[in-house]
């Protein structure tokens, strides 16, 4: 059973990197993530992550080849969650960056350096969920949980 949730994450994959936005304002401001925001009444959330993708890119795609949802327990014992979709860019599109735009700065960061254990520029749960989304096509659930990332696939 997929779960409901506020907000979407999306990465666009272009051969061995991904888009990525620095954002500019809270929350997770001055790290590295897919784009992203609030579903709308109405809108389900592959809806919701396609119009952020143009909204916060002005790129077009059709669809996702690789979703989720991804879920913790807050330390007041509030289960939150997100969707996470992946989808590709065809190699012969051509994305310039970096670019500014109005939630940050849009840029191509390799898959190496984003999974990186060192590195800390980007949210701590992404090395947890992104080489499963990237490698396995389908609908996945991601719960965190002491530090752990269990995977389920459905």
């Amino acid at each position: 059973m997929i779960r409901s949730f506020k907000y979407t994450v999306c990465f666009i994959k272009q051969g061995s990197k991904l888009l990525m936005l620095n954002r500019e304002k809270s929350p997770i401001m001055g790290v590295w993530n897919g784009v992203g925001g609030k579903i709308e009444r109405g809108e389900s959330p592959e809806e919701a992550a396609l119009r952020e993708l143009e909204e916060e890119t002005g790129m077009h795609l059709e669809d996702f080849f690789s979703q989720g949802t991804i879920t913790w327990e807050t330390s007041e014992g509030v289960i939150e969650g997100l969707h996470v979709f992946l989808g590709e860019l065809d190699s012969s599109h051509v994305y310039e960056t970096p670019k500014k735009m109005r939630e940050g700065i849009l840029d191509w960061k390799s898959i190496d350096w984003i999974l990186d254990p060192q590195n800390l520029g980007i949210p701590e749960k992404i090395p947890h969920y992104l080489p499963v989304l990237l490698e396995k096509e389908g609908v996945h659930i991601f719960t965190y949980m002491d530090g752990k990332m269990k995977h389920e696939a459905n």
